[in-house]
C-alpha cells in the first residue's frame, strides 16, 4: 500500500536517475553514477541545498539602449523606446540558462512549479517579470503562506489580475477570486447559490474590498508596489459561514496580510497545495487511496510546519511511494524537460560566445512555446492544462502539433545539430559513451544509454534492435572491433567517424521511442 514512509530499499543508479528526472532538468551520466554510490539522504540533502541568488539578466548585444550598456543589467533601469523586445529575449534566454545549468538541485524545478501556481502572463514590461520570477526563485523552498503574501502585492501580479485597478470606488474581484480558487483553497463543489464549500461569492466581494489600495509603481526605480490609503476600503468586511463569519477590520497597508492569515487557517489550503505538489513531482492520478495515504499526511506535515514547504517536499521525494515502479515513468515530460534533459544528460557542448549562446537559449524558449509550454505566457491563470485537466493531464503534452516538433528537435540535436549561425547545438554522445565502464560492449552501451533515456528496463527485442545500430551487420563483435580501433587512435577522424555515426543513429532512434517521452 502506498505511503509516505521513508524508502529503505536498495539505492541504485536507476532510482537516482528517476529522482533527478523529477527534481532537475537533467544531469550528466557521471553525476547519476556518482550519486548512486551515496545514500538517499545524502542525495536529497544535496538536491535541496540552498543556493545563492543568480546574477541578473544582462544586455547581451543591443547597442541602442541609452540606459544599459552592453554587458550590464537592465532589471533596475528605466525604459526608453524599443528596448522591451531585446529585454524580453534576454529574460527568456537567462531563464533557460538557469534551468540548463541548474545541476543536481531542485530550485529551478520548484521555481517553475510556483510559476505554474501563482500564474502571471501578458506582462509587457520584462522588469516586472524579472522581479516576479526572482520572488518565486528566492522563496522556492520557503514558506507558502509568506510567499502568498508577497505575491499578492507583487507588481506583476497587481497588473495581471487587476489588483492595481481594485479601489474602494470600484472593487475588482479578479484577484480575490483567484486567490481562493486557484492559489490557496481550490474551488469545491457548488452546494448552494454562490457557495463552493471552500468559499462563497460573498467572500469574493468582501475580500476584494479588503485587498483594495495597492498599485504598482513604475515611475521610480527600482520597480515596486505601494499602498495608497485613499484607494482603500476602510469599512469592516464580513465573511461567510465558510470562514466562521469572521470580520476583517480596516488595517490599512497590513489588511492584505490579515486576509492571507484568515485563509490559511482553513485546512483546505494545505490539502490543495499538497495535491498540486504531488501532481507536479509524482504522478497525475489522485484516487481515494492516494488521497488518504499521501495527500492528507502531506498536508498535515505542511500545517505542522506552519506552511514551510521543504519538510513536506523532502518527505515526499524520500518516500516509498515516490520510488514505486508504478510511479517511475508515470508522467509525460513537459516540453522544457524534453528539450533540456538530453542536453544535460549528454553534456552538450554549448557555444563559448555569449551572443551565440543566448541566441541558442532564446531558440530553446521558442521551441518550448511551439510545444505549448511558453514560460511567462501561460494560456490562462489556471496554468498549463496538463497539470489540472482531468483525465488526460500530462498526455496533453503529446498531440498533432507538439509531436512533430519534438521529433524535429531530437533528430536535429542528436545527429547533425541545430544551427544557430555557424554554431550547431548538438549532443556529444560519443563523449558520454567513452565514460562507460565497458564502452566496447554493445550490451553495456545499450544498458547505460537506457539509464539516461528511458525510465524502465527495455524488453529483450528492443535491446536486440538497438544493438543492431551499433553492430551494423557485424554481429556481436562488430561494435567491439570498430570501437576498439577508434580508441586505439582517437584523433584519427577516419576511425572515429564511423563510430560516431553509429552512435548518432542509435541515439536518434532511442529519442524517437515512446519511452523517451516518459519521466
Amino acid at each position: 500500500m502506498s505511503s509516505l514512509n521513508k524508502y529503505t530499499g536498495p539505492w541504485s543508479a536507476h532510482l537516482a536517475a528517476h529522482l533527478f528526472r523529477r527534481t532537475t532538468y537533467g544531469v550528466k551520466y557521471e553525476t547519476i553514477k556518482q550519486f548512486a554510490t551515496k545514500t538517499l539522504d545524502e542525495t536529497i540533502n544535496i538536491i535541496m541545498s540552498p543556493l545563492g541568488p543568480p546574477p541578473p539578466p544582462i544586455n547581451i548585444s543591443y547597442a541602442d539602449d541609452p540606459d544599459v550598456p552592453i554587458g550590464t543589467t537592465w532589471v533596475d533601469k528605466g525604459v526608453s523606446q524599443n528596448v522591451n523586445n531585446y529585454r524580453t529575449a534576454s529574460l527568456r534566454g537567462w531563464s533557460f540558462e538557469l534551468m540548463l545549468n541548474g545541476g543536481p538541485n531542485i530550485r529551478e524545478k520548484m521555481t517553475m512549479f510556483w510559476h505554474n501556481h501563482f500564474v502571471t502572463a501578458d506582462i509587457n514590461d520584462p522588469r516586472f517579470s524579472y522581479k516576479y520570477i526572482e520572488l518565486l526563485r528566492s522563496n522556492a523552498l520557503g514558506n507558502f503562506k509568506q510567499l502568498t503574501k508577497l505575491v499578492t502585492i507583487d507588481p506583476a501580479m497587481l497588473n495581471y489580475l487587476n489588483g492595481r485597478d481594485n479601489t474602494k470606488q470600484a472593487p475588482n474581484e479578479n484577484f480575490a477570486r483567484e486567490l481562493m480558487e486557484l492559489f490557496t483553497l481550490g474551488k469545491g463543489d457548488l452546494v448552494g447559490p454562490g457557495d463552493y464549500t471552500t468559499y462563497t461569492e460573498d467572500d469574493v466581494k468582501e475580500l476584494a474590498k479588503a485587498l483594495t489600495g495597492w498599485i504598482d509603481v513604475r515611475n521610480m526605480l527600482p520597480i515596486t508596489s505601494q499602498f495608497v490609503l485613499n484607494r482603500h476600503d476602510v469599512t469592516t468586511k464580513k465573511l461567510s459561514h465558510r470562514f466562521n463569519n469572521v470580520s476583517i477590520s480596516n488595517a490599512g497597508a497590513n489588511e492584505y496580510s490579515n486576509v492571507i492569515d484568515i485563509i490559511f487557517q482553513k485546512p483546505e489550503v494545505a490539502l490543495f497545495i499538497s495535491g498540486k505538489i504531488y501532481r507536479w513531482f509524482v504522478q497525475p492520478k489522485i484516487d481515494s487511496q492516494i488521497y488518504q495515504n499521501i495527500i492528507i499526511p502531506l498536508a498535515n506535515i505542511i500545517r505542522d510546519n506552519n506552511y514551510e514547504i521543504a519538510p513536506a517536499l523532502k518527505t515526499l521525494i524520500s518516500s516509498e511511494h515516490f520510488y514505486e515502479e508504478c510511479v517511475i515513468g508515470a508522467i509525460i515530460k513537459n516540453p522544457v524537460d524534453f528539450l533540456l534533459n538530453p542536453l544535460n544528460q549528454f553534456d552538450a557542448d554549448l557555444s563559448s560566445d555569449v551572443v551565440t549562446r543566448y541566441r541558442m537559449l532564446v531558440g530553446l524558449y521558442q521551441l518550448s512555446f511551439a510545444m505549448q509550454m511558453g514560460m511567462y505566457q501561460h494560456p490562462s491563470v489556471a496554468g498549463w492544462q496538463a497539470y489540472y485537466q482531468e483525465p488526460t493531464f500530462s498526455r496533453l503534452w503529446l498531440n498533432s502539433t507538439s509531436l512533430p516538433a519534438r521529433k524535429l528537435y531530437t533528430d536535429g540535436v542528436a545527429f547533425n545539430g541545430i544551427p544557430f549561425g555557424t554554431y550547431r547545438l548538438a549532443l556529444n554522445a560519443i563523449k558520454t559513451i567513452d565514460k562507460f565502464a565497458d564502452p566496447s560492449n554493445a550490451d553495456h552501451v545499450i544498458d547505460e544509454l537506457s539509464l539516461l533515456l528511458t525510465c524502465r528496463p527495455l524488453a529483450e527485442n528492443q535491446k536486440t534492435l538497438l544493438k543492431s545500430f551499433l553492430q551494423a551487420g557485424g554481429g556481436n563483435t562488430g561494435w567491439t572491433t570498430i570501437y576498439n580501433t577508434y580508441k586505439a587512435d582517437p584523433t584519427n577522424e577516419a576511425k572515429k567517424t564511423p563510430v560516431v555515426n553509429r552512435v548518432k543513429t542509435l541515439v536518434v532512434y532511442m529519442l524517437r521511442m515512446p519511452e523517451s517521452h516518459l519521466s
